[in-house]
């Protein structure tokens, strides 16, 4: 398999952890999808990253279907719970986390831009979709039945993957504030190998 991606994407990083929990051997091509002649249109039409190449040479787009015909494979640990309700409840969690993630990437990209160019209400509205998403997913971590329970998923892993794209970017370095639940799911998900493992880099 060969996976196509940044090494900075909270979503690129989702499916890396995924296949190395799964023990799944996998080339990794770094290609940024800003660059004028990335290579990222190929694999993807909307030229975004994560795009997965698999075993049949089937192509596939999009972190949350990546992860749907990862877990299609049947490689153990599965990644989403075996009754479809609870499955399909973990995959919208899975969405908030991922949601949360497209919410940081607007804000870091809007920054980059000239001071006087930056709009402050797009920094502001996109600031509260990561708020909301946040104390909706430090409720559901506290319940530990969907997100941080004994059993690792697809929601633990997009979350843990989107806590990591904010501590990195420092994008709402508060965050952590009055959400215990998430915190303790963000240090032992940061304990594991697969997230050892694919930190991104300092620079």
């Amino acid at each position: 398999m060969k996976l196509i991606g940044s090494y900075t994407s909270p979503f690129v990083r989702k499916i890396s952890v995924i296949l190395l929990e799964k023990g799944l051997v996998f080339e990794f091509v770094n290609h940024s999808p800003w660059s004028e002649d990335s290579p990222v249109l190929q694999y993807n039409p909307l030229g975004k990253v994560p795009a997965l190449v698999d075993d049949q040479q089937l192509t596939w787009f999009d972190s949350a279907i990546i992860a749907q015909a990862i877990e299609l494979r049947g490689e153990a640990p599965a990644m989403l719970p075996a009754d479809p309700l609870q499955a399909l409840q973990v995959c919208q969690l899975e969405k908030l986390a991922d949601g949360i993630s497209d919410a940081a990437l607007v804000i870091v990209r809007e920054q980059m831009r000239p001071g006087d160019q930056q709009s402050e209400e797009v920094l502001l509205r996109n600031r509260e979709k990561i708020q909301r998403g946040l104390d909706a997913l430090e409720t559901a971590a506290a319940q530990g039945e969907l997100l941080g329970s004994d059993t690792l998923n697809l929601a633990d892993i997009a979350t843990g993957c989107m806590l990591g794209y904010l501590n990195f970017r420092r994008v709402l370095p508060n965050w952590c504030v009055n959400r215990p639940a998430l915190v303790r799911l963000a240090q032992s998900l940061f304990e594991r190998e697969s997230f050892a493992r694919t930190v991104p880099p300092a620079s």
